[in-house]
């Protein structure tokens, strides 16, 4: 009986997998492996509200396998020395996986690589499916990427996606390919009160809703901060329960702008997915140096701990922070404006704010985490690097009445509208009414430091 690997990584699912179904039409039998990367764990990514979320994914793959016949290997440690061993284990010829977009993957596919081919064994790398179109497959006449978002959504868009594969009806799975005990969402401390449910079948029963229910709306509410009209498929598509290439396609079968708009964010995150292939070092170096000098962390610690607690005295930038804890997760809407607030009104560096976003948030994963914030920054891909959203205009835009500010900022429940973005106009019994910061700076004292530190004044 000839054996193959298919190595999970950030596809976990077995609807529209192409390693896996190429592992099950190369041998009669297949692996379906994940190794708990330990290198990754160390590091400080495998924030708890991932491994929870995680923990879900892996049992709900585990589950659909186990309809089909099959079951989920899982093993722990290095990634290089699991397979290499998994694969000796079982006989297995050939290890088939997805290509990976970050440093990390990158190296992580060469190791694994040149360990198989010492052992003779093949590693068959097949196109990141964490992307509806590949890193790499499209690029400017000049250049390995494309720096500018319109020009590279215009080419993205003339792209013919592949098509959409079924999930498997059959997995055998050898019988000498041993397995841990697979993690329990329970097992993990420090999870956010809120967090959503991972896993393909949650995943695909949230498209299957939100097609129906909130797609059509969604060029006209996708900021619409107390509406929550989002998609809230950002966790799913970060661990791979579902596939990008399907939801694009989905989408544009459906037709109309609402669809136009929604397809054009997956696209963001595939054009963050080609800077970050093409330019690794973007994880954590200015992609376009501005030239700042931040504020240290020492400095700017009283106000960094206001920014992470929800306490700034700017309601909406604290309600917004308050989600994040409590869901791990944030509206779009409020991680610009959040991240806005940080680098460029408090004048901290981005990578503070991208290093404690991705201690809570459960779609949090280097291309869009790092990329947006450097956007937000002006050190990124923004074709307007010193922008900066008030958090005063954007939260009377986004959130009109104060709906959202109220969800999560309770010591201002009384307060409806202007009032509700701008506490500290209230005088007298009916300002002290409310047990509620002032705010933690003038907003024009952020803009003047700022301005000055970017050579603007």
């Amino acid at each position: 009986m000839s054996v193959s690997v298919a190595l999970f990584t950030s596809d976990l699912r077995l609807h529209d997998n192409p390693p896996l179904r190429a592992a099950l039409a190369s041998a009669d039998e297949v692996v379906p492996l994940f190794v708990r990367d330990r290198a990754i764990e160390s590091a400080g990514f495998a924030a708890p509200n991932r491994q929870a979320f995680l923990a879900d994914c892996l049992a709900g793959l585990d589950a659909g396998l186990r309809e089909r016949g099959g079951r989920l290997v899982l093993r722990s440690g290095a990634v290089t020395d699991e397979v290499c061993r998994v694969a000796a284990e079982t006989g297995a010829a050939d290890v088939h996986m997805a290509a990976g977009v970050s440093a990390y993957a990158q190296h992580r596919e060469e190791r694994l690589r040149a360990a198989l081919e010492a052992d003779g064994r093949r590693l068959c790398v097949h196109d990141a499916v964490i992307t509806a179109v590949p890193p790499g497959a499209v690029t400017p006449a000049s250049s390995d990427h494309f720096a500018v978002f319109t020009p590279y959504f215009r080419r993205w868009s003339e792209e013919r996606l592949r098509t959409v594969q079924g999930a498997p009806r059959t997995v055998r799975v050898p019988g000498a390919a041993r397995s841990e005990r697979l993690p329990s969402r329970t097992d993990v401390s420090g999870v956010s009160e809120g967090l959503a449910a991972g896993g393909e079948r949650e995943g695909r029963a949230r498209w299957s809703a939100w097609q129906r229910n909130g797609l059509a709306g969604y060029e006209d509410h996708h900021d619409d901060l107390p509406g929550d009209l989002t998609s809230r498929l950002s966790p799913h598509l970060h661990f791979g329960t579902l596939s990008p290439v399907e939801l694009v396609h989905g989408a544009s079968r459906r037709g109309g702008a609402g669809a136009d708009a929604f397809v054009r964010q997956l696209c963001w995150r595939d054009f963050h997915h080609q800077v970050l292939a093409a330019r690794p070092a973007a994880a954590s170096a200015d992609y376009r140096s501005q030239h700042d000098r931040w504020r240290s962390e020492r400095s700017a610690a009283r106000e960094i701990t206001a920014w992470k607690e929800g306490r700034t005295g700017y309601p909406v930038i604290d309600a917004a922070m308050r989600q994040l804890r409590h869901e791990g997760w944030m509206h779009n809407r409020g991680r610009l404006l959040t991240a806005s607030f940080l680098a460029k009104t408090l004048y901290v560096d981005w990578r503070v704010g991208a290093r404690y976003f991705l201690e809570l948030l459960v779609d949090g994963d280097v291309a869009n985490n790092q990329l947006n914030w450097q956007w937000v920054a002006g050190t990124g891909t923004d074709s307007r690097p010193n922008r900066v959203f008030n958090p005063v205009t954007q939260g009377r835009r986004y959130d009109p009445q104060g709906d959202y500010v109220r969800r999560w900022v309770p010591e201002l429940a009384g307060l409806v509208g202007a009032a509700a973005h701008e506490p500290w106009k209230l005088r007298g019994p009916e300002r002290a009414a409310y047990d509620y910061p002032g705010p933690l700076l003038e907003l024009s004292d952020g803009l003047a430091r700022f301005k000055q530190a970017r050579g603007r004044a």
